[in-house]
């Protein structure tokens, strides 16, 4: 097993591990045992009651945080003519077709996330070995395979603004990423409710039982923090009411 430093065992020395948290309590808790001198990543890890063997299982889809990330979103659009265009006004950071094609084949990964309108599909399928294992390829359920250019400039601004996408993994588990250290604890905490809210509206209808069976929260250094899985889905249901 692996050895903590010092400063990680006074942090897991301060959770109790077998106490569920309100959300806001468990937020507030995260914050102050944070520890790193860096502006940690706060991220969220659900496990669901789901078969991800099962196309009728799976679950994906958008949220936008209302906070953000924290986190600089690089852009790539693959786009050519009117809506290439459209794509660099928008602020897009990387537009192109078969050159972009060509770069990311050598290796070239410095962006965060893809747009591409449907009429590239026929190009950017075949990099789906390389973007479709980090998460980053296009997709329509995602809201990043655009048909028309008038459409482009939201579909970017929502992605640099805080729109993220959310999908289980083979396990069956979802992580992702709700914001910094240096946030609020209101902001992480509506952060973490928007997120858990629209999983648990994403329920597929093939699912029998409790749908989401566990939450944690955990930031870059810190140890885990078990949230009340109830507690958690009421205040978010009240967040949308």
């Amino acid at each position: 097993m692996a050895k903590h430093g010092k400063k990680y065992d006074a942090a897991a020395a301060r959770v109790d591990r077998e106490h569920e948290y309100p959300p806001r309590e468990a937020v507030e808790l995260l914050k102050e045992i944070a520890y790193a001198n860096f502006d940690e990543t706060v991220e969220v890890h659900y496990r669901l009651n789901i078969d991800p063997r099962q196309a009728d299982q799976a679950v994906r889809s958008t949220v936008s945080l209302p906070h953000g990330t924290g986190s600089e979103v690089r852009v790539l659009v693959f786009a050519v003519g009117d809506a290439a265009r459209a794509a660099e006004e928008a602020g897009a950071d990387h537009v192109g077709s078969d050159d972009l094609v060509a770069q990311i084949n050598d290796g070239w990964l410095e962006f965060d996330a893809t747009i591409a309108m449907a009429d590239q599909m026929s190009k950017v399928g075949g990099l789906g070995r390389i973007l479709g294992r980090r998460g980053l390829m296009p997709n329509p359920r995602a809201g990043t395979v655009v048909r028309d250019a008038e459409d482009l400039p939201e579909a970017i601004r929502g992605l640099k603004g805080g729109r993220i996408e959310y999908r289980n993994d083979r396990t069956g588990l979802i992580h992702n990423s709700i914001g910094k250290k240096s946030f609020e604890a209101d902001q992480l905490l509506e952060n973490l409710l928007a997120l858990t809210g629209a999983i648990q509206r994403d329920r597929p209808d093939a699912v029998r039982g409790q749908f989401c069976q566990s939450i944690y929260i955990t930031s870059t250094m810190a140890p885990g923090i078990k949230l009340d899985v109830a507690e958690t889905l009421a205040a978010a249901e009240e967040l949308v009411s």
